[in-house]
């Protein structure tokens, strides 16, 4: 259920990580696409994997090979899938364009800001190294460091607990309908990154967010408006 939020005050920012903190589809995209050609499989385009990077490597595995989970071989397809992107973490990632400043501002507000991921711990932990971020980041919640994951608030309010913020003054920003009902669901305030891995056929516009961005810059212009109001 979702809580009325009624404290205007942003003093938390928790991002979530693929598609809305640094874009990672390059990497996940040429891991699925050396799956592809082990198994002798046509690659397939940038374009149609990056709208489903942000589903994680269930899906990613789901729209390469048009196989369902509770097939046999989808296991051995996602086990192989997670060994190759592993081994290239690093190649393409990168913060998104603009991101940098967005932390940097944050922190010279005095904001705390962390990240909330759906990504396993063993995946998460080295990119946030790699981005230099892992000890700048005030809690990195991955998809394994609760009992329940997105769209589940569980991670959500972990993350509040631990840097001991109101959720109420706290803001989310995902660029995933499940980012949205975490977040609205714990009494965060929300924005979706509509520069992020949202497909054709999705309207975030449905989600009910506080609000949708076109690039990481206008989160710092959402909160001091919001405190301006």
């Amino acid at each position: 259920m979702h809580v009325l939020v009624i404290n205007k005050m942003i003093k938390a920012v928790f991002f979530d990580l693929d598609g809305t903190l640094a874009d990672t589809a390059p990497d996940l995209a040429a891991s699925l696409n050396q799956l592809l050609a082990e198994q002798g499989k046509a690659v397939l385009t940038f374009d149609v994997i990056r709208p489903t990077v942000s589903l994680g490597g269930n899906a990613l595995v789901r729209l390469a090979f048009n196989i369902d989970e509770d097939k046999p071989e989808f296991i051995s397809l996602r086990q192989r899938f997670l060994e190759i992107y592993k081994s290239r973490l690093h190649s393409g990632t990168h913060l998104f364009p603009g991101m940098p400043r967005v932390l940097d501002t944050l922190e010279s507000d005095g904001l705390v800001w962390g990240v909330i991921t759906n990504k396993p711990s063993w995946l998460t932990l080295p990119v946030m190294q790699k981005l230099g971020l892992d000890k700048r980041a005030k809690c990195i919640i991955s998809g394994d460091t609760t009992e329940n994951k997105k769209p589940h608030p569980a991670p959500m309010l972990h993350a509040c607990k631990i840097t001991d913020s109101d959720p109420g003054c706290s803001l989310y920003v995902g660029d995933a309908e499940r980012d949205i009902e975490a977040g609205r669901a714990a009494g965060m305030h929300t924005l979706i990154a509509q520069y992020g891995y949202i497909g054709k056929d999705e309207e975030p516009s449905q989600w009910r967010a506080d609000g949708i961005i076109s690039d990481p810059g206008e989160i710092i212009d959402w909160i001091h408006n919001l405190h301006t109001d």
